[in-house]
């Protein structure tokens, strides 16, 4: 048992060295946080969902926080700070890389404060813009939607700090903490819904909010300030690799700023149709995440310092293939994926969102929404792994030239349905697919111009695996239809249980049937994987070996 503690223990502190064991370690945590993160959901649909204009309040305050926390935080550090810092570990240049992580928060702390503090004085005249529709309905959503935004804010200024965190833990190639720190985000909030809803209302999970960023930063600090980070607040501007950090910084955060614009549009213009409609699309684009965040995230974060350190050592045939090699692993899973949520849309939503509480029309117009998601699913998860490619190339420009490109047709295309058209929200999720695909193709196209990849060996098996979920999806269709009807009673939640499973087995067996006899390498590549992690359980029983790793903070 001592041993077994031991080597758990130093299980949390190990590097995941190869792309795949870190996408896993990654993608578990990423999926226990899903989970979590759709518990909080049917929480929030159970507690008020027969309350659909106050739900329809906190999705639509949430917006800004968490753009803030996207745009100036979270997708910008990731890509730039990871290239950055990186270089000083591969040269044992560690007190200058803690220099930069220093000057890095303290300046973004500066700046956050600055942005919260405008924030907060504005919000009374944001919420307005956030959510015209339902505001112009019942004004007294007003001062809520106000008091929300100041509410959440406050979270991001934990964030700030975590974030960096993770980039500093994920540059030492340690995934495994910085991933369960999201679990314990969504714990926070999960707690105070369960316990502060009878005393605060719907301010209890925005508090969660708070509670769950704090938890964020606590979980990774004891392991960071092992590996010898050390904090001095200074604000040094001047030097060349914060200034690198930031030039890499800016176009992303463009990029992501018109993304969440993007959104912020979106759900004004679902304020303007029928009362449920932003959390019938916010519902939705909830669950499209969830395979994107769980396969695509985990192999692309994983993936990026190998390619930033196959790069900077000019082993530029190593980066293709470790490219390569990401997008088919990538495709592989998430094809499946969307075509499960496409094919069995309706019974997803009622098996996550659909407490008591939760009315039927606004579930039949998430399932609706949630297949015009699924068409652009593929397309979001491969953009992922592609803007890395860039940024491990230091080319941040590019990217975000494809992106204002893109995000400008989709704002473009969702007035033209929702404004001039008149159709349904359904038509926004159309929109925003189409726009991933288009993003997905032009990155692909233009990187493939500045690192030349071999055309049948990136093409051939994603048309293999394409062909093959077509197929799948058929398979998912037939038993969901032939159960439905003739066999279970789909109103009661144990039969819809057993409907989804069994259609989702059959499609499953029928897909990784068809990619063994269609010879698609990434079945072997992840049945030898699997063997690993079968053997996991024997490793950690053994008695630990003494590790020069574990006492050095250079990976």
């Amino acid at each position: 048992m001592l041993y077994i503690l031991k080597n758990g223990a130093n299980f949390f502190k190990k590097r995941q060295e190869d792309i795949l064991s870190a996408a896993f370690v990654i993608g578990f945590s990423v999926a226990l946080s899903r989970i979590l993160g759709l518990v909080r959901y049917r929480l929030l649909a159970s507690y008020f969902g027969d309350n659909i204009k106050l739900l329809d309040s906190f999705i639509a305050a949430s917006i800004l926080p968490e753009a803030i926390f996207e745009v100036l935080i979270f997708g910008t550090i990731a890509l730039a700070f990871i290239p950055v810092f990186s270089q000083y570990l591969s040269k044992d240049k560690l007190e200058k890389a803690w220099h930069l992580s220093s000057a890095m928060i303290t300046l973004s702390l500066v700046a956050f404060v600055v942005i919260s503090a405008l924030v907060i004085i504005c919000a009374k005249f944001i919420a307005p813009i956030i959510a015209p529709g339902l505001i112009s309905k019942d004004p007294m959503t007003l001062p809520l939607i106000a008091r929300l935004i100041r509410i959440m804010i406050l979270a991001q200024l934990f964030f700030v700090i975590s974030i960096f965190l993770t980039g500093i833990l994920q540059s030492f190639q340690r995934f495994l903490v910085p991933a369960l720190a999201s679990v314990f985000y969504n714990i926070g909030i999960i707690v105070s819904i369960i316990f502060l809803v009878p005393v605060f209302g719907i301010y209890a999970p925005a508090i969660g909010m708070i509670l769950g960023a704090l938890l964020h930063l606590v979980v990774q600090l004891p392991l960071v300030l092992s590996l010898g980070f050390k904090f001095r607040p200074v604000l040094d501007i001047k030097n060349k690799d914060v200034r690198e950090t930031f030039s890499l910084m800016w176009p992303r955060s463009i990029a992501l700023g018109l993304v969440r614009i993007s959104d912020m549009i979106n759900i004004a213009l679902a304020s303007i149709a029928t009362v449920g409609s932003i959390v019938a699309f916010n519902f939705a684009q909830v669950l499209q995440y969830v395979p994107a965040a769980l396969f695509a995230a985990s192999i692309a974060q994983a993936s990026l310092p190998s390619l930033s350190i196959e790069f900077n050592a000019k082993r530029y045939q190593q980066f293709k293939k470790i490219f390569v090699e990401s997008l088919h692993q990538i495709l592989f899973l998430i094809l499946p994926a969307a075509a499960i949520l496409a094919i069995l849309r309706v019974p997803i939503v009622r098996l996550v969102f659909g407490a008591k509480e939760f009315p039927w029309e606004t579930t039949l117009l998430t399932g609706r929404v949630l297949i015009a998601f699924s068409i652009g699913i593929a397309a979001q998860a491969a953009s992922l792994l592609l803007t890395r490619g860039f940024y491990a190339l230091r080319d941040s420009v590019t990217p975000v030239k494809i992106n204002v490109l893109t995000v400008v047709f989709n704002i473009f295309l969702s007035f033209v349905f929702i404004l001039i058209f008149k159709l349904s929200i359904v038509y926004l999720a159309i929109a925003y697919s189409t726009a991933n695909i288009i993003n997905v193709l032009l990155l692909l196209f233009l990187l493939d111009r500045k690192v030349k990849f071999v055309q049948k060996e990136l093409f051939l098996p994603i048309l293999k695996m394409s062909a093959i979920s077509l197929v799948t999806a058929i398979f998912l269709y037939i038993p969901m239809k032939l159960l439905d009807q003739l066999v279970f009673d789909t109103t009661r939640t144990i039969e819809l249980i057993v409907l989804t499973s069994i259609a989702t087995a059959v499609g499953l067996s029928v897909y990784l049937l068809l990619s063994w006899l269609f010879k698609v390498e990434q079945i072997v590549v992840f049945y030898n994987f699997a063997k690993r992690i079968i053997r996991l359980p024997a490793k950690l029983a053994r008695p630990a070996p003494t590790s020069i790793d574990a006492q050095q903070p250079n990976p």
